[in-house]
């Protein structure tokens, strides 16, 4: 088992906004055109994007990633199942308040891997980790 943590991530609005955001990620189709900004950002590292609810698809260098949700913690944290993807791993948001109008997030990423693997994921899930948290720091609530 390894664990990958972003830096922590200060975002101008409430920790209630942030998390109504995050929770239901259809919400995330109002931020459809940023996100395909950021998939120019990746190098086109990430060819598609899907999402409903519950849900979200991810196409990186030819390899489909699905995340679902399979926790939320009202106002402190969203935690995702990788679902068939191709080590088993689970990926969380957690937010907390900074003031009434700013809180700030950290994204976890835990994968079970053999210490071969680990050796090969490491870079890429660190890097991809901290992406992701530089991403949700980017989106308007």
């Amino acid at each position: 088992m390894v664990q990958f943590e972003s830096t922590v991530k200060h975002i101008p609005y409430s920790q209630e906004r942030v998390y109504n955001k995050l929770s239901d990620l259809s919400n995330l189709e109002s931020v459809r055109d940023r996100l395909d900004m950021m998939k120019d950002k990746f190098g086109g590292k990430i060819e598609d994007l899907s999402f409903d609810r519950d849900s979200l698809t991810l196409k990186v260098q030819g390899i489909n990633l699905t995340l679902r949700i399979i926790e939320r913690e009202p106002m402190k944290c969203v935690k995702f199942e990788g679902d068939k993807t191709p080590v088993p791993l689970n990926l969380w948001i957690q937010i907390l308040p900074v003031t009434e109008a700013e809180a700030k997030i950290k994204v976890t990423i835990r994968a079970e891997v053999n210490m071969f693997m680990k050796a090969m994921i490491s870079k890429p899930l660190q890097e991809g980790v901290e992406r992701l948290a530089d991403m949700l720091a980017m989106i308007p609530y």
